[in-house]
């Protein structure tokens, strides 16, 4: 432990960029912060330190990231400028040029921001700390809890996989993860501070086990048989890892909700095999039909990555009329960007900027079709919704077990509690149902 009285009273203020991973892994930082004396910055004061956690999976991610250190910069003049997460550790000497940038550091240094905050002295230079990540075994756990109801706990990090288009193996290292054990007392911790709803969290999720022989289905079963009042979401995994055997078993869950997030990148063949991705369109088509058969009413989101190199128009063409056949809920879009230490840049057919957008612009309005379409379906039928803190022109909103959006009239008394309800018609901004 470090010196308390160093960092008493001091004032702090986080900035999240990217994956619901990081909003777990900041807010495990701020524990330790908070431990140590910090107090988190109320609006129109100043900090002392600002931690700017970020992502860098494309080059989007990469500019919101300089953004956010400029802005933060201008807010806060006289703070300590922390840059950390996975454009720190694949971009470290970038970031340490960008103005008011005091120290930067990569993935195995991020939970040990006290010492190294502690060590910084007045160099004008920024300090940047940063181990290679390939050798690391350590699993950091870590749990969040958003600004509305929902807990996200951290159970697995780090990628085996090598798609050629992503650096998250560099940025993030090998898969790893706690035991099933120590993974079952955390959520138990998060229920003890009032969780209704856990969302489990990683790099690849289902890849948990790895670095304890263990496996991801049998922590499913050992979450499923706490005897809590509790809802559990997995937030993304791959379609190669979710087993029949673990579809049929949410579809009869306690506690699994019937909502499903699986990366596609692709509904071409040709393209999966230029991702190196670890199954194909077939496979996946089979495996949203067994969550169909088995949970009619679920909720599928589906990740698409556009204008990948080599995805030409014939093979986006068969892609779209793939992904326009699937009984799915939400696409979530991204276009393809050029990421230095990848396997893809040696592929010689690029796609333009002008025609990822127009691709990705076709996609995000499929999946609008998409929504409308499965939101349509639930008008008139019953569900047992959690109502969350948020609220906004006198609405307050919450999710059913499959994930439908939900509006009513605000109530203080209904924050974080299930209420079973009937769904009634759109809102008036088609952003959420009606509560009959």
């Amino acid at each position: 432990m470090t010196d308390n009285s160093v960092f008493n009273n001091k004032k702090v203020v986080f900035h999240t960029l990217g994956c619901k991973l990081n909003f777990a892994e900041t807010s495990a930082i701020g524990k330790q912060l908070s431990d140590e004396g910090f107090f988190k910055v109320r609006p129109g004061e100043q900090a002392d330190v600002c931690i700017i956690n970020t992502c860098s999976v494309t080059d989007t991610a990469d500019h919101k990231c300089r953004q956010a250190i400029n802005r933060l910069n201008r807010q806060h003049p006289n703070a300590i400028m922390v840059v950390t997460g996975c454009y720190a550790q694949l971009k470290p000497e970038e970031i340490s040029m960008i103005a008011g940038v005091d120290l930067v550091l990569g993935a195995n240094e991020k939970f040990s921001i006290l010492d190294h905050l502690q060590n910084l002295d007045n160099n004008q230079n920024a300090v940047v700390h940063r181990s290679e990540i390939a050798a690391t075994h350590d699993f950091k756990p870590s749990c969040s809890r958003d600004d509305r109801t929902r807990f996200f706990l951290k159970v697995q990090d780090g990628c085996d996989y090598h798609c050629t288009y992503c650096t998250i193996p560099l940025a993030r290292g090998k898969s790893r993860n706690a035991s099933i054990d120590e993974t079952v007392k955390m959520a138990q911790q998060a229920i003890a501070e009032g969780a209704k709803e856990i969302v489990l969290t990683g790099i690849n999720t289902g890849d948990f086990g790895k670095s304890t022989g263990e496996k991801f289905f049998d922590l499913v079963k050992a979450l499923d048989a706490l005897p809590d009042e509790i809802r559990f979401r997995i937030s993304s995994i791959e379609p190669n890892l979710l087993t029949d055997d673990m579809i049929a078993y949410v579809a009869q869950s306690k506690h699994f909700m019937p909502h499903f997030h699986i990366p596609l990148q692709s509904g071409s063949n040709e393209v999966l095999q230029l991702m190196k991705r670890r199954y194909n369109k077939e496979m996946f088509a089979n495996k949203i039909e067994s969550i169909k058969t088995a949970m009619p009413e679920a909720f599928i989101g589906v990740d698409v990555i556009v204008g990948v190199k080599g995805e030409t128009d014939e093979l986006f063409a068969n892609a779209l009329e793939f992904i326009s056949s699937l009984d799915i809920s939400q696409l979530h879009v991204f276009s393809y960007s050029e990421r230095a230490g990848t396997t893809m840049l040696e592929i010689e057919h690029t796609v333009s900027n002008t025609e990822r957008k127009r691709r990705s612009d076709v996609l995000h309005a499929l999946s609008d079709k998409m929504t409308k379409a499965f939101y349509q379906n639930q008008i008139g039928k019953t569900a047992n919704v959690l109502w969350e803190s948020t609220h906004k022109d006198d609405k307050m909103v919450g999710f059913t077990e499959n994930y439908v959006r939900l509006e009513r009239s605000f109530d203080k008394s209904l924050v974080n509690s299930i209420h079973t309800v009937k769904m009634g018609d759109w809102n008036q901004d088609y952003s959420a149902l009606k509560v009959e």
